[in-house]
C-alpha cells in the first residue's frame, strides 16, 4: 500500500543517546539535522576553516607531495592524524555537552590543544574554533553554545574547533556520527580546495578527490566513536614537520 514519504522515513539516534535508549527522530528533525551540518560544513560558513591548507602548503613548499601521491597523503592524515585527533575530540565533546558534562568537555579540549605540537597548528584549531563558537551562539542561540562560549572566552579552555564542533553539533541536535562524518567530510573539502589553490588539482579531480575519501571518512568516522580521551591524538609526524617549516617560509598562502 503506498504510504507518503513523510510518514515512513526516521532516524535512530546515534551512540550517545541520552538514557541509552534508541529514540526515533520525527522526519522533519531529520531533516533539520541535515540542514545544520551542510550549513557548518559550508565554505560560506564564516569560521575560517577554510583559509587552512592543513598542513599541505607545506608539503608542496618542500616537493614532497604531488598530483599523484595527493589522495595517498589525504587518507593518511585522516587515519592516523584528524581521526585519532580531532574526530575523536569530537565524539567526545558533542556526547559530553549532550549530558551536560562541561568539565569532561573543557578536559577533552585541553587534551587536544596538547596534542598539536605545533604552534601554527594549535593557533589554527584555536581561531576556527573561537569563531565557530562566536557565530554559532548567534545564529543557532542554543544555551550549550553559549555556555562553552562564556567558558572559553575566560580562558577556561582553548577552544579547539573539533570540541567547538561538538558543542555546536550536540546543541542543535546532530547525532554524533553525522557530527563526526560531517566535520570529516568539510576538512576533505578544505583539503581539496587547499589542494585547488596550490595548482595540484583541478576542479574535476578534486571531486574525484572527495569522492576517493568517503570509505575513508566512514572507517575514520567509526574508529574515532570508539576512541577513549586517553587514545586522543595523531601520529602524523609528518605533518608536524612540515608545519614547522612552514611556520617560518618567507611566503604562505595559508594560516596553516
Amino acid at each position: 500500500m503506498y504510504r507518503e514519504e513523510r510518514t515512513t522515513t526516521a532516524e535512530v539516534a546515534e551512540d550517545g543517546a541520552t538514557g541509552g535508549t534508541a529514540t526515533v527522530a520525527s522526519p522533519a528533525t531529520v531533516l533539520d539535522h541535515l540542514l545544520v551540518s551542510l550549513q557548518l560544513t559550508d565554505s560560506a560558513f564564516p569560521s575560517g576553516f577554510y583559509t587552512l591548507s592543513h598542513g599541505l602548503e607545506g608539503f608542496v613548499q618542500q616537493g614532497a607531495v604531488d598530483h599523484d601521491s595527493l589522495a595517498a597523503l589525504l587518507h593518511d592524515v585522516l587515519r592516523h592524524g584528524v581521526g585519532p585527533a580531532d574526530a575523536t575530540a569530537l565524539a567526545l565533546a558533542h556526547r559530553a555537552a549532550a549530558a551536560g558534562d562541561w568539565d569532561a568537555v573543557a578536559a577533552t579540549d585541553r587534551r587536544l590543544h596538547a596534542t598539536k605540537l605545533g604552534r601554527e597548528m594549535r593557533q589554527a584549531a584555536t581561531r576556527t574554533g573561537r569563531q565557530l563558537l562566536d557565530l554559532a551562539a548567534e545564529v543557532f542561540g542554543a544555551p550549550g553554545i553559549a555556555r562553552y562560549h562564556r567558558v572559553v572566552g575566560e580562558r577556561r579552555a582553548p577552544g579547539t574547533q573539533a570540541v567547538a564542533a561538538g558543542v555546536v553539533y550536540a546543541a542543535t541536535g546532530v547525532p554524533v556520527r553525522q557530527a563526526v562524518a560531517a566535520d570529516l567530510f568539510a576538512f576533505c573539502a578544505s583539503f581539496a580546495g587547499a589542494a585547488l589553490r596550490l595548482r595540484l588539482t583541478d576542479h574535476r579531480l578534486a571531486q574525484s578527490l572527495l569522492r576517493q575519501a568517503a570509505p575513508v571518512i566512514e572507517e575514520t568516522t567509526g574508529a574515532a566513536l570508539d576512541r577513549g580521551i586517553d587514545d586522543l591524538g595523531a601520529t602524523t609526524y609528518a605533518v608536524d614537520v612540515m608545519s614547522a617549516r612552514h611556520e617560518r617560509a618567507p611566503a604562505r598562502l595559508f594560516a596553516s
